[in-house]
Parts: structure tokens; C-alpha cells; sequence
């Protein structure tokens, strides 16, 4: 248990901040900008989660209405939060030895595992694709969409650390399938993609 008895220490004043191992990085590391990034990420999510749970409390609960379709999204997205900070702890933690122990939090395969599961179960009641999708329809699904760009932020971060580091295979899988499930989170939201928002090619062009 994570135990926290002052919020600020002066330990960063001089522009680094801890790892998991003890040892300092500066704050502008790319091992930061990744962990910064999925702390972005998450904070994106439980902005989109508010607006889910108050479309769940505002509207009826009756099996397959908008209303249910967004209280399973905002649970599914609690989970994906407490993931996020696991996440934000395995990038912490600098090494290449991924395995999960007492001593160290690492993200592992069933966690991205999950995540597939979930998109597949979101996916099959989907209208099929008839084109690129412009992000917005109902205020829920344009935080959703916002929450999937931040993600694929700190997919970019986490590829850019991994061009110098040791990272967790698990971890690169999870961000990247999450960004997945926002997407079609998002196009649940929006009438089961019925209400979805195209985009016309050139449409404008004069």
C-alpha cells in the first residue's frame, strides 16, 4: 500500500525527479515525457468517464440503451485508470527484466489481453466502417475520442523512449490496444456508430 504523508519534498528543485531503482533523471528524459504522457492519458479518461456517468444517471437503464451502452464504458475505463498507473510505475522502473515481483510492478500479456477482449465484445455491435471517422456525435464519445488521441501521445512518448531503453513488451501492447478501445468506446456512444461523424475527402475544397 502506497503510503503519502507530504506532497512535496524539494527533491525536484533541481529539475530531476526519482525512479523506482533510486537512481535520478532530469525531468525533461524521455523516460519522463512517457510517464508524463500515460499520466496525461488517464487524466483525459476520467474526464470522459464523468460525462458517462452522468449520461448513465440522466437517462434509463433498460438493457442496450445509450444509457447502459455508457455505464459498462465508464466501468471499463475505471480498471483501465488503476492499469494506467501500473503502466506509469513499470516505465518507472528502469531494466530489462519484465517480470512481475514483490519488488517491482510490471504490466503483463493479460492485461493487454483484456483490453482485446473488451474491444471485441464493444466491436461486434458496431455498424461496419464506411469511412474515416471525424472526432465528435454526443459530448461522451468526443472526450472518448479525446482520451484515444492523448493515448496514442504516450504510445509515441513510449516508442521514443524504447528507441533508447529497455521497455516492457506488455506495456507497448497495452497502450497501443487501448487507444483501440477508446475508438470504438466512442462509436458505441454515438448510436453504435449509426451516429457517427464522417469525414468527406476534399469535401470543402471549393
Amino acid at each position: 500500500m502506497v503510503k503519502l504523508n507530504r506532497i512535496y519534498t524539494r527533491t525536484g528543485d533541481d529539475g530531476t525527479t526519482g525512479l523506482v531503482d533510486g537512481s535520478r533523471v532530469a525531468k525533461d528524459d524521455a523516460r519522463m515525457e512517457a510517464i508524463g504522457a500515460v499520466d496525461e492519458a488517464n487524466s483525459t479518461i476520467g474526464f470522459a468517464i464523468v460525462a458517462l456517468e452522468s449520461n448513465a444517471l440522466d437517462h434509463d437503464t433498460q438493457q442496450g440503451s445509450a444509457a447502459e451502452i455508457a455505464g459498462k464504458a465508464a466501468q471499463v475505463l475505471r480498471r483501465v485508470q488503476n492499469d494506467l498507473f501500473d503502466l506509469g510505475a513499470d516505465l518507472a522502473t528502469p531494466g530489462d527484466d519484465f517480470a512481475p515481483s514483490e519488488k517491482q510492478l510490471r504490466m503483463t500479456q493479460a492485461q493487454a489481453v483484456w483490453i482485446e477482449r473488451c474491444i471485441d465484445a464493444v466491436n461486434s455491435d458496431l455498424q461496419p466502417l464506411a469511412s474515416f471517422i471525424l472526432p465528435g456525435g454526443i459530448e461522451g464519445a468526443a472526450r472518448m475520442h479525446l482520451a484515444r488521441s492523448q493515448v496514442r501521445r504516450a504510445e509515441r512518448a513510449m516508442a521514443a523512449l524504447a528507441s533508447t531503453a529497455a521497455i516492457n513488451p506488455a506495456a507497448q501492447q497495452y497502450i497501443n490496444r487501448l487507444s483501440d478501445l477508446l475508438f470504438v468506446q466512442a462509436r458505441a456512444l454515438n448510436n453504435r456508430g449509426m451516429d457517427d461523424v464522417l469525414w468527406t475527402p476534399g469535401a470543402n475544397r471549393g
